[in-house]
């Protein structure tokens, strides 16, 4: 017979996590009701009656574009941006973590500076530079930065290869395999529950990325999920909510299962380094 203390726990542990998935839950079946209902009704969890016109119209979209071209955007932004971060940052912590070079701690102490600064400090700066480059209204200001290294993943990586043994790399170089062969053969293979970490959460932030698409892109064709969601509000006329949410319910559905397929590589990644001897 299981014990009170057991039974306290989980019925604690469920109601929390009832209290946090309330949000996601009211979202869904906001969806389903008509959109003058959804805030005088807002009391009221279930719909009466239940529609599924919002999901029909927000897929319609904006501007004749439907909104799986904007899915379609932004899946080619989220795999351009997560490629580029997750590849060129674990160059950059091999080159950290197993190379000696004249100022590496004063380099390291530098990108670690950049990880604290806000993106409002560099916005303008970038902007300016990407609009003499002439590549505004295109992915190129949002893509190309990402092949140069994202500090969190160049401080998650360093950590995970400091932990892997130099002996390995000293008898990789005995075998006549010389640095790229051993951070291709070697490092990467070992890092790979942090680099699954590092794409996971690559694909996050770009998905739900807003400022960086509002600032670089102009054209509605070109536009990514989040400005798509937020072109249903309007200041002039009567806000569509019923295809905000219905839509914002498509677009979690990545989300979700990209979490439930790699949660255990984000575990493992953050939880684990390296080798265990």
């Amino acid at each position: 017979m299981k014990s009170a203390k057991w039974w306290v726990y989980h019925l604690l542990v469920g109601g929390f996590a009832l209290l946090m998935l309330y949000p996601v839950i009211w979202l869904l079946m906001s969806s389903f009701k008509p959109s003058e209902m959804i805030f005088v009704t807002a009391k009221s969890l279930i719909p009466d009656p239940w529609i599924l016109d919002n999901f029909s119209k927000g897929w319609e979209g904006i501007g004749g574009n439907s909104f799986g071209v904007f899915i379609k955007n932004t899946v080619v932004l989220v795999i351009f941006t997560m490629i580029g971060q997750v590849i060129s940052s674990a160059f950059i912590a091999f080159g950290f973590a197993r190379m000696n070079f004249f100022g590496k701690g004063f380099w390291f102490a530098i990108m670690m500076v950049t990880l604290m600064l806000p993106y409002e400090v560099v916005m303008i700066p970038q902007y300016i530079i990407f609009s003499k480059l002439g590549w505004l209204d295109s992915i190129k200001p949002i893509v190309i930065p990402a092949y140069f290294g994202h500090p969190f993943f160049i401080f998650l990586l360093v950590q995970f290869i400091r932990t892997i043994p130099r002996e390995l790399d000293e008898a990789a170089t005995i075998d006549g395999c010389n640095t790229f062969k051993i951070f291709y053969k070697i490092i990467l293979p070992l890092i790979r529950p942090a680099l699954a970490t590092a794409a996971i959460f690559s694909f996050y932030w770009t998905w739900d990325n807003l400022l960086g698409p509002v600032l670089y892109l102009n054209s509605p064709d070109k536009y990514t999920v989040s400005m798509a969601l937020n072109m249903f509000l309007s200041n002039e006329t009567v806000s569509n909510w019923g295809a905000m949410f219905a839509m914002s319910i498509v677009t979690l559905i990545p989300v979700f299962v990209v979490f439930f397929l790699f949660q255990r590589h984000v575990v493992e990644g953050i939880s684990t380094s390296g080798l265990k001897g």
